[in-house]
């Protein structure tokens, strides 16, 4: 992962004055305990099978990757150049850890897993994400589940 300080100082800058938005609402909620709860997680590392269409940079779509999803069927669709691929290509954990989620539900740790498990391209305004996650916020809640793994990648 590419630190502010490797970047040159118009990318560092530009990075470091982005706007973060405000939204009206704080969907920060108390859940059940661990061990209650279904899990899924949410990547923005621009995750994808490979039959899917491609992820566009700025668009602010997301991708559905099946809980049983082989790593081989798997790409990234990030285009940013000061992305290193290297240990997503080495193991798929480092961006979407699905091998630690089922460990983490075989011992008891949580309830169970979502059916999906979804991918943002990270380099997209968030503003443009806004309706995306919406939508996707009822395919969470129509799956049951109950508690997010935000992944920022």
């Amino acid at each position: 992962m590419v630190r502010l300080t490797d970047l040159d100082e118009p990318q560092r800058t530009n990075l470091r004055d982005l706007p973060c938005p405000d939204f009206d609402t704080q969907p920060w909620v108390t859940g059940p305990p661990l061990k209650d709860r279904r899990l899924a997680m949410i990547s923005t590392a621009a995750l994808q099978h490979r039959d899917d269409r491609v992820m566009l940079q700025g668009v602010g779509d997301y991708r559905a990757i099946a809980d049983d999803a082989a790593a081989g069927d798997l790409v990234m669709a990030h285009v940013s150049t000061n992305f290193d691929r290297s240990g997503y290509e080495q193991d798929l954990n480092v961006v979407l850890p699905l091998d630690r989620l089922h460990e983490m539900a075989e011992a008891g740790e949580i309830g169970s897993i979502g059916t999906y498990h979804y991918a943002f391209m990270g380099s997209t305004d968030p503003m443009h994400m806004e309706e995306s996650a919406r939508e996707l916020a009822g395919h969470l809640k129509n799956d049951g589940v109950d508690s997010v793994l935000l992944l920022p990648v």
